[in-house]
């Protein structure tokens, strides 16, 4: 797709990745709207990106989740793409990880990204795209990270079946799987400690990706 007055919701705004992703869209001339789970660091990020509409919205409210779509739709007067960027990670054992805080990895990781995606079903129209970042961590599953993997590859399953339900409508459904980034995510686990990494990609290098992703949707 043509970045380039783009019309683009991007929930998520407010992470290392998002808010990056969203002046480096802002600078490819994308009109953005922007949602995220701290109103501080939304207005920062806006202010970055063009004075961009600003939302916030809470993970676990998954009817507001997919409003936050038709309110971004409101405000740029349609949308052409939904670019989900939101996530939290988990560490342990499986044994170790209470069933909270699986519930917590899921709604975050999964459920919530799909009340935003199929609320861009609705509303995205052929040529558009919808994407969410996933991981590589849905490729390899490691140990200590089952309800983190599961929960991510979750989303990836449903990303799937419905790039398989819609892939006659024009529009491109993205799984956008970024190896390890060095963004402090997995620093900011909800539980647990990250287990060894290998040096990861930067926050640069993680929005070339997705823009690429974005650009090259539907060559």
């Amino acid at each position: 797709m043509d970045v380039q007055n783009a019309r683009i919701v991007l929930p998520g705004a407010t992470g290392a990745i998002g808010a990056a992703l969203a002046r480096r869209l802002h600078g490819l001339g994308a009109r953005l709207a922007l949602a995220g789970r701290d109103p501080a660091a939304l207005e920062r990020v806006a202010a970055a990106a063009g004075d961009a509409p600003t939302r916030r919205f809470d993970a676990y409210d998954l009817t507001a989740c997919a409003r936050t779509v038709d309110w971004a739709a409101g405000e740029l007067g349609g949308l052409d793409a939904v670019l989900v960027c939101v996530g939290v990670a988990g560490f342990g054992p499986a044994g170790s990880v209470g069933d909270e805080v699986a519930e917590h990895l899921f709604t975050v990781n999964a459920l919530a990204p799909i009340a935003f995606l199929r609320a861009g079903l609705a509303v995205v129209p052929p040529g558009g795209v919808l994407a969410a970042v996933t991981g590589a961590v849905v490729d390899g599953a490691p140990a200590g990270m089952a309800d983190y993997a599961a929960s991510k590859a979750a989303l990836a399953a449903w990303l799937a079946s419905v790039r398989r339900e819609r892939r006659r409508s024009g529009v491109a459904v993205l799984d956008v799987r970024l190896p390890h980034v060095e963004s402090g995510f997995a620093g900011r686990a909800v539980v647990g400690a990250p287990p060894p990494l290998p040096p990861g990609r930067s926050v640069a290098d993680a929005v070339d990706l997705l823009v690429e992703a974005l650009v090259t949707a539907h060559a």
